[in-house]
């Protein structure tokens, strides 16, 4: 497997430090909101990096945390009157029932970072006894003239770094390269800690930092990943922290995903414009339903293009990957209906070679795109042989093991599968219909067939007469 390592700007091979385990660190939500499809986007591609490392057959150790704790947090949980736990808890929970629609994996760890601020501490004062820190009105900074290779992920211009002034808020732009805080001193209102420093609470960069390396053990990790958003100063940071406190390396590997761009039709801007919630244009996965899409639809948005390139989204395009997705379910439902026959190898070279091409693509920095492409190229050559009479039940068998291997990277048709199991209708309840249905053709009440068939539409469920009977399928 090869991947683009932001810190080198290369393509590179990737093995992991300890033979078949790969650890892996994802920059999970800050749960001041709940998660947009934005967010998603990189969810999404982590998991299918995951999923490509275990289809190489690796073990994955990985993290995905949750920031409980920093500016925005503590601002929203108090305007909403609310404590901080009870406040964050609502989005931790929503973002589970949200990466479980989308088809994620369950990761090894998912920590909160209010409940891992002894290692934050002692990250701190680690930093401390090697000479990176100083301490000012109680606040603990990261002198950045200690650390020669900051801004080695940004690629930072040397000149334009300010060491000796300081930044105190969690989040910063790109030309504000100064002293960062590690430890807030304690302000009326705000959570605070006394972990063995004076009291008051971490800034949010050192969190993953220290999460990670108590996580995942000895650095460096094989994979740290997240959002190109994150690239500076979070990411930069993080290095700067988990290098200056232990000398060693802190991730190999770094992995970034592309923004996800929303249409937009403003007098002021016209094209497109990064989803966020500074900008209130944001959709959740609520949004999503309500324009009649489910979860998979999205998903196979997101594979659709290579996740170091902008994705620009509107429903319309949600309305083709939709589409796309139904033509590989509507194939794979067509096998199920082929007449008897015993395989061909005609069609066993063809599977092997799609899946060959497929595995080097997934192999090539997670190139889903293209992977895609050999799916439907596969499809395409498939259904004319079917049209044709030249594929049987006999080659059915290993048609469907070939979509499977593809599915366990994408991880689509399985959980277009899943959804159509849990149908807006109870399953007896569509069949009984089904039944009703037949039973009023056969009696020529042709009106109440069709009833019954716009009833269940309207509902969400569509049905297809065939040859071999009639069957549904959600709408």
């Amino acid at each position: 497997m090869r991947l683009f390592n932001t810190l080198t700007r290369r393509d590179e091979p990737f093995a992991p430090v300890e033979g078949g385990t790969v650890r892996m660190y994802t920059c999970g939500l800050t749960v001041y909101a709940r998660g947009h499809i934005g967010n998603f986007r990189t969810f999404v591609a982590l998991d299918v990096l995951r999923r490509a490392l275990e289809f190489e057959g690796y073990t994955v150790r990985q993290v995905r945390n949750y920031t409980d704790v920093d500016d925005r947090t503590i601002a929203e949980s108090v305007k909403a009157g609310k404590p901080l736990r009870e406040y964050t808890q609502q989005y931790v929970d929503a973002f589970e029932r949200d990466a479980a629609a989308l088809g994620l994996e369950p990761v090894e760890y998912t920590p909160r970072a209010t409940d891992h601020i002894p290692a934050m501490a002692g990250m701190i004062q680690a930093l401390e006894r090697n000479g990176h820190t100083y301490t000012t009105d109680g606040s603990i900074y990261y002198k950045i003239s200690t650390f020669p290779d900051y801004g080695k992920l940004a690629r930072l211009d040397h000149g334009g770094i300010k060491s000796g002034a300081r930044v105190d808020s969690d989040k910063y732009e790109k030309d504000d390269a100064r002293d960062f805080v590690l430890w807030k001193a304690i302000k009326p209102g705000e959570p605070s800690w006394e972990p063995g420093l004076p009291a008051g609470r971490p800034g949010w960069h050192i969190e993953c930092s220290a999460m990670a390396a108590e996580l995942l053990g000895e650095l460096p990790i094989d994979i740290h990943g997240g959002g190109v958003d994150l690239i500076f100063p979070h990411h930069e940071n993080e290095i700067a922290q988990a290098e200056g406190a232990t000398n060693r390396p802190f991730s190999r590997f770094w992995v970034h995903v592309e923004h996800l761009m929303i249409e937009t039709e403003s007098e002021e801007l016209h094209g497109a414009e990064k989803m966020s919630k500074s900008l209130g244009n944001v959709y959740n996965l609520e949004d999503v339903a309500a324009h009649g899409f489910r979860p998979s639809a999205l998903r196979y948005l997101y594979l659709n293009t290579h996740y170091r390139k902008q994705l620009k989204f509107s429903w319309s395009v949600m309305a083709q990957a939709d589409e796309a997705l139904r033509r590989l379910t509507d194939f794979l439902a067509r096998l199920d209906l082929l007449p008897a026959g015993d395989p061909h190898p005609a069609h066993a070279e063809k599977l092997g070679e799609a899946a060959a091409a497929f595995a080097e693509h997934i192999r090539t920095d997670l190139n889903t795109a293209a992977a895609l492409g050999v799916m439907f190229d596969l499809v395409r050559a498939l259904n004319s042989a079917i049209d044709a009479g030249e594929l049987s039940a006999g080659d059915a068998a290993a048609v469907h093991d070939t979509f499977e291997r593809f599915d366990r990277v994408l991880a689509v048709l399985s959980l277009r599968r899943a959804e159509d199991a849990a149908p807006p209708v109870p399953v007896d309840e569509i069949e009984r219909l089904i039944h009703d249905r037949r039973a009023a053709r056969s009696s020529r009440n042709f009106g109440e067939a069709d009833r019954i068939r716009k009833d269940l539409e309207s509902r969400g469920i569509l049905l297809e007469d065939t040859a071999a009977g009639t069957r549904w399928k959600r709408k």
